[in-house]
């Protein structure tokens, strides 16, 4: 979601890659539909680890900036840059996986992640 977010805010005019502690492969279909609001495309979307972007070729160290959405990421990806002049910022974004009981529920706690990050974009990415 992170990641569609970003690329709705700066378009071309910054490199965006997603990367997450874990590659799960499937991204959540909660996530899905509350982008599908604001018009961004996530069904095809596949979620990747450091690892497996390290895999691809993508040189971490050429990275800027990383910003982590978890204390879990952010100690990943500082201990995958360590010797690199990439800074790491660490987001504290709720986890909205956890909570609610009905849909309706959920899909309040995914819009409010997804707006906190995309407040969180917009006032880091000033453009």
């Amino acid at each position: 979601m992170a990641e569609g977010l970003m690329k709705m805010h700066v378009g071309n005019r910054i490199y965006v890659q997603s990367a997450g502690v874990a590659s799960d492969r499937d991204i959540d279909g909660f996530s899905v539909t509350v982008s599908a609001e604001l018009g961004i495309e996530l069904t095809r979307h596949q979620v990747r680890s450091f690892q497996e972007l390290e895999e691809w070729g993508e040189d971490l160290d050429g990275y800027d900036l990383i910003v982590a959405l978890s204390p879990t990421a952010a100690s990943v990806a500082r201990e995958h840059t360590a010797d690199a002049a990439v800074d790491v910022e660490f987001w504290d974004i709720a986890d909205p996986t956890a909570v609610g009981e009905t849909r309706a529920a959920k899909m309040d706690a995914y819009r409010g992640v997804r707006d906190d990050i995309l407040a969180r974009i917009k006032a880091r990415f000033v453009l």
